[in-house]
């Protein structure tokens, strides 16, 4: 008998094959047969009507914390995510010493939030292991990052690594590899993976070579000089021989719009000597921490000496004449993206918890401030756990990307008060409307990209296609009615369309409602 039985539904297996007519039984967690039942089943879903998919991966994912205190992770699995890929932009929860245990936390919180959570853990498998304590929703896959590797090392200074230092930052990788990383991360925006120079990173970058792991990076530029950041990614590959995965690919930057094509054209020739992918959320706006709008200077030494220096008039009229100015390299946010369309998400302390959703001129207006002095203020008073939303896009140009061959869906979700939608309607939003409304790509082809290209990419065997001994993680929607329903105003809002969402065998979406309990565990590549 199996234990499951998805049946009558049309099957699209995530190769990119036209839908099939096909029942899936489940048995021991595998999926055991598709096609028709040769047992009996103790549960039945009737699927018919609906579209049977593997279940899609999230290829860029912040829930390293909230994994600890809400596992379920419901904003993922009721948009059909069965695996969430974390550990990214360089900045995680491991390998951590704990003399830098405060800081990092002040340092990341702007990406991860605040959860009362006691950091019990050094390495990365000791990280990993308190993640497979928890009943976790979706799986959970872990990349090694470049930040924390940097830290354990050689701190949180501004200052080229040693020979010495490089070998140790490889060393360290190698273990975060042993204990099952699917990769290395970096977020060259973002302090101390900001300080590394091109040839450090392809030093330590060439252990991810022998594995065939992607190197999977937050580039220096997304904006003004993004092509000159688009060679150095590609100089670093062809050094260290790495395959590379681009995070949330964009061109940042309305006034940067006519880099356009020769972007998408930079791209298409890396491909011809580089593993080169990339992935993308379907919005003209992103998500990150408040205090990237800070000159980089300003954060060297780390979150401490970062709110020491806002606390300093003489170094805060200094971040005005720089983020007035620009600095040479430095994607400077309120330049690209204006002061009336930077947002904040959330806050760590009620006593600004009314800023939350208002803009950094109506920050001003409410506090009588000038803009920056109450931007730095709210800096300050949080101790840095603030979250942005900032519009720097155009809808053409997230449609074009979408649909390139090397594309991959991904929600880089980012929760806070008042998040980005994409960490509710990422994939629901594809779904239904780039394919259903607007016919942007065909169902089966969107699938491949939610599910095999992703589990190709980052090495997640038996996984990605609904095949007999695969895993059964398993999505079943609606095609006619799959919606986002997550806003920028109100953007908490389960996705519609979704009724089952199976990871392991185990159900945590039923019926279109959440179910408790443990489903997933921590993947981990195996040499």
């Amino acid at each position: 008998m199996y234990d499951l039985l998805i049946k009558g539904g049309v099957c699209y297996d995530g190769t990119g094959r036209e839908g099939f007519k096909a029942d899936i039984a489940i048995k021991d967690g595998l999926i055991a047969k598709v096609g028709e039942p040769d047992a009996d089943a103790a549960k039945v879903i009737d699927a018919k009507g609906l579209a049977v998919a593997p279940g899609f991966i999230d290829t860029h994912s912040h829930s390293d914390l909230v994994a600890l205190v809400e596992p379920g992770i419901t904003n993922k699995t009721t948009q059909g995510v069965t695996t969430d890929v974390i550990g990214q932009d360089g900045m995680s929860l491991a390998p951590v010493l704990p003399r830098y245990v405060s800081t990092w936390q002040k340092t990341m919180a702007g990406l991860e939030g605040q959860y009362p959570v006691e950091w019990r853990w050094e390495s990365a498998a000791e990280y990993m292991k308190a993640l497979d304590a928890m009943d976790l929703g979706p799986n959970l896959a872990y990349l090694a990052p470049t930040g924390n590797l940097r830290m354990c090392v050689m701190g949180l200074s501004n200052r080229k690594a040693t020979p010495s230092e490089v070998s140790m930052m490889k060393d360290l990788l190698e273990k975060c590899i042993e204990a099952g990383a699917v990769g290395l991360s970096t977020g060259l925006i973002y302090p101390p993976s900001s300080y590394m120079e091109e040839d450090e990173i392809a030093q330590v970058t060439s252990v991810l070579a022998k594995y065939d792991l992607p190197f999977v990076i937050h580039q220096r530029s997304e904006a003004d000089t993004i092509l000159e950041s688009m060679d150095e990614v590609f100089r670093i590959s062809r050094k260290s021989g790495c395959p590379v995965h681009f995070s949330h690919f964009k061109v940042c930057g309305k006034k940067n719009a006519h880099l356009f094509d020769a972007v998408m054209k930079k791209l298409d020739e890396g491909e011809r000597d580089i593993k080169l992918s990339f992935d993308q959320y379907p919005y003209g706006a992103g998500s990150t921490t408040f205090s990237v709008i800070l000159p980089p200077w300003a954060h060297d030494g780390g979150a401490d000496q970062c709110l020491l220096r806002l606390a300093d008039e003489a170094e805060r009229q200094r971040m005005k004449r720089d983020i007035v100015n620009g600095i040479p390299g430095w994607d400077n946010f309120i330049d690209f993206a204006g002061m009336e369309n930077i947002l904040v998400t959330f806050v760590k302390t009620p006593k600004n918890a009314d800023l939350v959703g208002k803009n950094m001129i109506e920050i001003g207006e409410i506090r009588g401030r000038e803009p920056l002095d109450a931007a730095f203020d709210l800096l300050l008073q949080e101790d840095l756990a603030v979250g942005l939303v900032d519009f720097y896009g155009l809808e053409e140009h997230v449609r074009t990307i979408m649909t390139h061959h090397l594309q991959n869906p991904c929600t880089d979700g980012i929760l806070g008060a008042q998040p980005h939608p994409r960490v509710y309607g990422t994939f629901s939003r594809i779904l239904g409307h780039y394919v259903r409304e607007l016919g942007l790509m065909t169902l089966p082809e969107a699938i491949r990209k939610m599910t095999s290209r992703p589990a190709s990419i980052f090495h997640l065997e038996g996984r990605g296609v609904l095949k007999e001994g695969y895993v059964a993680d398993v999505t079943v929607f609606d095609p006619e009615k799959v919606i986002d329903k997550a806003t920028y105003t109100d953007p908490m809002q389960f996705s519609e369309g979704i009724p089952f969402v199976i990871v392991g065998g185990t159900s945590v979406v039923e019926d279109s409602q959440v179910l408790k309990g443990k489903a997933g565990k921590v993947l981990r590549f195996k040499k």
